[in-house]
């Protein structure tokens, strides 16, 4: 039931943190997969570690917030992998420190593109695509705690992570009727390159790992067995819903 040989999965923000780990396990499952990172150099890193399972392994430059660069490079991922059956917009950036009072329309709206407009952008193609080839597909979206809890200094990214929820929901109920399923996942304090430096910091150790009741942060690692379940015939009947994997931090 959880074997992915012959499925296909598209991960964006896939060159690392959250998005490498679950293409690790998606591939390790039986899946080709597809990355989309802005960087190339990530990129060729870790085409380069997925390939060490035996998969195919396709690695694209993209920024999701450029509506012609996903429709791009989504139609070249089927040219070389023939199909996506599972999607996972995860690619997304955090938030800049900056208080709401002094937040520009600028920054505002590049958290926005990225963040909402990027998984809006990605899900709109990867739709297209399963319907026109008749897929009973998957569709999954990193949210973040950041969506259910205040996020000080965090507004703009607060409001994209919670607009995930909300378009996720919209797009099960709509999409259903095409076998259509769509989920999200709501990470909690994950351990990842562009984290490392603020979990670092004592002040953070004191005030947030003491309230995780596993008392470890999150890794990447830990979102391999979501992904593998959503990518998978396991999941037919599970649609319209938010996973949280925060270690107990949330009921804490």
């Amino acid at each position: 039931m959880f074997d992915l040989t012959g499925k296909v999965a598209l991960i964006t923000g896939g060159n690392s943190g959250i998005g490498l780990g679950m293409a690790h396990a998606l591939a390790a499952a039986g899946a080709d997969v597809c990355i989309w990172g802005r960087s190339e150099e990530k990129n060729r890193e870790a085409e380069e570690e997925l390939r060490r399972h035996g998969r195919r392994v396709l690695a694209l430059t993209c920024d999701v917030s450029d509506e012609g660069r996903v429709e791009e490079c989504f139609a070249r991922t089927v040219v070389t992998l023939g199909k996506v059956d599972s999607c996972f917009a995860n690619a997304g950036v955090g938030q800049r420190g900056t208080p709401f009072h002094t937040t520009t329309a600028a920054e505002w709206r590049e958290i926005v593109g990225i963040n909402l407009e990027g998984a809006f952008f990605t899900f709109r193609s990867a739709i297209n695509h399963m319907i026109d080839r008749e897929i009973r597909g998957s569709l999954v979206a990193t949210s973040s705690l950041a969506s259910v809890s205040g996020q000080p200094r965090g507004e703009h990214y607060a409001a994209t992570k919670a607009g995930l929820l909300a378009m996720v929901r919209s797009i099960a109920v709509e999409y259903a009727r095409y076998g259509i399923r769509a989920n999200c996942i709501i990470p909690g304090w994950i351990e990842t390159g562009m984290t490392k430096d603020i979990l670092d910091l004592e002040i953070i150790q004191k005030a947030v790992l003491k309230r995780i009741p596993q008392r470890r942060w999150g890794v990447p690692e830990d979102f391999g067995a979501i992904a593998v379940y959503f990518a998978s015939d396991a999941s037919a009947y599970h649609t319209g819903d938010t996973v949280t994997i925060d270690g107990g931090y949330i009921r804490f």
